[in-house]
């Protein structure tokens, strides 16, 4: 087991323009979550620094050279980007590890798969293009030509701070498109470090600026701004109705990931041993902070039993540690108030007659200090109508619903307001394609879960979003199609009366 060594106090301003913003008075101290120390500082921003980064980007878009590079210099730069990105790989990952509360090893994941996202969007903006139409007629030729959208601004949480933004941004920048970044109050670490990286890869100054603040300030404005073109947003469905409302005025075109609930279907003719890891995998892994997380396990009642022993034995071996211990496999919660709220929710299904398999409690004690550690919990029992069923906990905690046959779990796992995502472990693959098909969400995993390619696009149905992120069809959220269409030779005219006739 080893240790990595704690990183300075970092101090962050804002990103506008090409160059990094001196921090401003008004300061937002990130304390770690694993141990109440300060591990970064953050300039609070107001809506006149939203205001400003709004102007700049959209003079960079209007007026600037990026959107008319050629698609291939367009990938050239971003390709740069990653090779920037792999250069400082392990400082990107200590930043996220730190501000985030995961552990470092899978802050190192997520940067490596940001690095692909990068290239893979390098590989779309150089084969970017249209389509032409040459059997409308002799005399009529067409074109749907695929043009930059404008401005895009990026609302980004503090989950998974470098990847969610790198799940947005290169396909943005390939397309030709400007940004404002609005990160996480808590995690803007990275999203910062990103923008030094891309001027230093030589995208033009203003094409890419970020914002640090609180939403009220910082991320309302990109929603109403009128200069802002689209709006690209990932977080709860609650937030993300508010972002729609203020949205309205300036009739933008949205982009929205939001809540989930997704389903861990269990079927009696599974591999045990897969289905057992993966579920395991599904809902403890970055500590349930995922909006994929495998939150409800669904387990045909066969082997229910069996497979919940084996399950509460193998979650107490998960080991909880700080985000710096390359040993950890589970860290805190983000804050102390979302540790409170994951808490509620575990308390409200002991209400409601759920039963506490393992977990259930706040870790504490000479270990754990003032670290925000919530025991990996498994809860029984759970109702379909039950709170713990419908709402989204957000933490490592699994709740156990029983069915009894493919009708069965296909009602339940459709039966929540989201849409996300499922995973369905069968051998059978009969049933394994009915099932996902008549499951109501935007991605769903055979046999795997929470897993994935830059090629694969991601995305929710019902409360969890709409429009899509990574592939071809991400790529595509940035752009705007323009129909341009030519008639040649004679005209045939429509007032030959007023016009001479034809000629």
């Amino acid at each position: 087991m080893s240790t990595v060594e704690a990183t300075q106090i970092r101090s962050y301003g804002h990103f506008i323009g090409g160059r990094s913003v001196p921090p401003s008075e008004n300061i937002i101290e990130r304390v770690s979550p694993a141990d109440g120390r300060v591990v970064a500082t953050f300039t609070a921003g107001t809506r006149a620094d939203a205001a400003l980064a709004v102007a700049v980007a959209r003079e960079a878009f209007d007026e600037g050279e990026w959107p008319h590079w050629t698609a291939m210099d367009r990938g050239r730069a971003l390709l740069r980007c990653a090779g920037l990105m792999r250069e400082h790989e392990e400082r990107l990952a200590r930043i996220d590890a730190e501000e985030s509360g995961k552990p470092i090893t899978l802050a190192r994941g997520d940067v490596g798969a940001s690095i692909e996202l990068f290239e893979y969007a390098a590989a779309l903006a150089m084969t970017m293009h249209g389509e032409a139409h040459t059997a409308l007629g002799d005399d009529c030729t067409a074109m749907v030509v695929r043009e930059p959208a404008g401005v895009v601004g990026m609302i980004i949480p503090w989950n998974f701070p470098l990847l969610l933004l790198a799940q947005k941004l290169p396909f943005a920048l390939g397309a030709g498109c400007t940004a404002v970044v609005k990160p996480s109050e808590f995690t803007s670490g990275t999203a910062v470090e990103l923008a030094r990286l891309l001027t230093e890869a030589g995208i033009p100054d203003g094409v890419v600026n970020v914002v640090t603040g609180a939403g009220t300030e910082v991320g309302a404005p990109l929603a109403e701004s009128s200069l802002v073109d689209i709006l690209s947003f990932t977080g709860s469905t609650a937030t993300g109705k508010r972002i729609v409302e203020a949205s309205a005025g300036s009739v933008k075109r949205l982009s929205m990931e939001l809540g989930g609930k997704a389903a861990s279907v269990v079927f009696d003719d599974a591999d045990l041993d897969d289905a057992l890891d993966g579920v395991l995998f599904g809902v403890f892994f970055n500590q349930g902070e995922c909006c994929v997380s495998g939150a409800r396990l669904l387990v045909q009642e066969s082997i229910a039993d069996a497979f919940l022993a084996r399950l509460v034995e193998a979650a107490g071996r998960i080991r909880v540690g700080g985000p710096l211990d390359d040993a950890s496999e589970l860290g805190p919660m983000i804050d102390a108030g979302h540790l409170e709220k994951v808490l509620g929710h575990i308390d409200a299904a002991r209400r409601d007659g759920a039963t506490v398999l393992t977990g259930g409690d706040r870790l504490g004690g000479e270990n754990w200090g003032s670290g925000h550690f919530v025991a990996p919990t498994i809860l029984d029992g759970v109702a379909e109508e039950s709170a713990a069923f419908q709402q989204e906990i957000f933490g490592p905690v699994l709740t156990v619903t029983r069915f009894s046959d493919v009708d069965h779990a296909i009602l339940l796992a459709n039966a929540t307001e989201y849409g996300l995502a499922g995973s369905i472990w069968t051998k059978n693959i009969d049933k394994a394609l009915r099932v996902a098909k008549e499951m109501r969400s935007g991605r769903v995993w055979v046999n795997t879960t929470i897993d994935g390619a830059p090629q694969l696009p991601a995305g929710g149905m019902k409360q969890s979003g709409f429009g899509r992120e990574m592939g071809q069809a991400g790529f595509d959220e940035f752009t705007d199609l323009k129909t341009i269409q030519i008639r040649t030779g004679p005209r045939q005219r429509v007032f030959p009366n007023w016009t001479g006739g034809n000629r």
